[in-house]
Formats: C-alpha cells, sequence, structure tokens
C-alpha cells in the first residue's frame, strides 16, 4: 500500500473522526480509503452506460 499526504479542511477531518468514534470505521484511514472506493465505483458505474448524461461531481476547493 502507498502512502498518500493531503490536506483536509478541520471540519471534515472532524467529520471523519465522529464516524471513526461510532464505530463507522475502524480508524481515519479506512475512512478516506472507503471513500475513495466508493468515489471510484461511482465512476465505473458510469461507464456502463454511455447513452446516458450524467452529471460530473464537482469538488470544493478549500
Amino acid at each position: 500500500m502507498e502512502r498518500v499526504t493531503l490536506r483536509i479542511p478541520k471540519q471534515q477531518v472532524e467529520e471523519v473522526e465522529r464516524m471513526v468514534e461510532t464505530g463507522e470505521y475502524p480508524n481515519r484511514s479506512e475512512a478516506i480509503r472507503a471513500a475513495v472506493r466508493e468515489m471510484l465505483a461511482e465512476q465505473d458505474s458510469g461507464k456502463e452506460r454511455p447513452s446516458e448524461k450524467r452529471e460530473r461531481r464537482t469538488w470544493a476547493r478549500a
């Protein structure tokens, strides 16, 4: 597994920490990996329906 360093707004880190504290995820790394998997799956599912015009998710900059 490769290490990736990223900067995330404090409020988002706090939300991830709450998910860890409630047991939804074992740690922050796994929560972020789950988010990346979901994003990639969403992108892949769009490739299965080329005839449908789908909205691209736009990511806010902090």
